[in-house]
């Protein structure tokens, strides 16, 4: 196992069949600095316009369609004092006869404590003068490029992830991605220092990070839409709209992982998801939401 120290000097605004920027071996750990939505850098100085400019793409060897690119979160580190959110709530998260009452969409700026690891408002608003939250650094875009020569956007995600937004996505999870191209072609990018569910106000705390994953091949395992895990539990991720499609996918994701990888049946499956499963919210801000079908590994039986 090598450990890759990745500098990139260009950044992606879509996800799909582009040169490799670094090629990797199976198991290796890749430790690289992000840049944030916009394209500004750990310094504030511009890179690369968004939306959401992804390092890499970076080559796996080993990775073939048909298997699964594992991509162990080991670390996310805070390495710019400043951050930015939109200021008010995105018009598609209220009810319409509201939008027209919303003050404008201009960006507020955050101060980032990197001893204390925490952030606030850099110009406090009534209310909010003791607003100061704890860091939960996570990584809002990632993926692998989809297939048939495709390319898609930084600002959605689909079943080869892209901007997914999801909490989840931190330190100590794993994330199972479909590897659809040789060499799987991971991207990475979009860190936010703290985000609520669902990012409604279209942005976490943007920020630069660096961030340190492993890169694995998992040979001849196949799935249609990323699926995670971490010491407590197993999820899989649907992204859609409507919101119910990206349910429908996170569900029918969950139900095959359960009988395939833990032999349940669909009916033993079913009893189990129709009692213990939780759902949470990646996004309902982007052009394709993002859902999460969730089950806590208490409830699995042993293999």
């Amino acid at each position: 196992m090598a450990i890759h120290r990745f500098v990139p000097t260009t950044w992606h605004n879509v996800l799909g069949s582009l040169p490799p920027a670094l090629r990797v071996e199976d198991g290796d750990v890749v430790i690289t600095q992000t840049i944030d939505a916009a394209g500004y850098d750990k310094d504030g100085a511009a890179r690369c316009p968004g939306p959401n400019p992804m390092n890499g793409p970076i080559f796996v060897a080993g990775a073939e369609p048909g298997d699964a690119l594992v991509v162990e979160i080991i670390r996310i580190t805070p390495i710019r004092a400043t951050g930015w959110t939109s200021q008010v709530l995105a018009a598609n998260v209220i009810d319409p006869e509201r939008v027209r009452d919303l003050p404008p969409r201009n960006r507020t700026d955050w101060v980032i404590d990197l001893e204390a690891l925490t952030a606030r408002l850099a110009d406090p608003v009534q209310g909010l003068e003791n607003f100061i939250l704890p860091l939960e650094p996570m990584i809002g875009c990632f993926g692998v490029a989809p297939s048939l020569g495709q390319a898609f956007s930084t600002a959605t995600s689909a079943a080869n992830g892209g901007n997914m937004d999801y909490r989840g996505f931190k330190p100590g999870t794993s994330v199972y991605l479909p590897v659809a191209v040789p060499g799987a072609l991971f991207f990475l990018g979009d860190c936010h220092a703290i985000q609520g569910d669902g990012e409604i106000v279209g942005t976490g705390v943007e920020t630069a990070m660096e961030v340190e994953v492993r890169l694995s091949v998992r040979k001849g395992y196949k799935l249609r839409w990323p699926r995670g895990e971490d010491a407590d539990s197993i999820f899989t991720v649907g992204n859609a709209r409507p919101l119910d499609q990206a349910l429908q996918h996170a569900t029918t994701e969950m139900l095959d992982w359960l009988t395939s990888g833990f032999g349940l049946s669909p009916i033993a499956a079913s009893h189990l998801l129709g009692q213990v499963v939780r759902y949470e919210v990646g996004n309902v801000f982007d052009p394709a939401y993002t859902m999460v079908c969730k089950v806590e590994r208490k409830w699995l039986p042993r293999i």
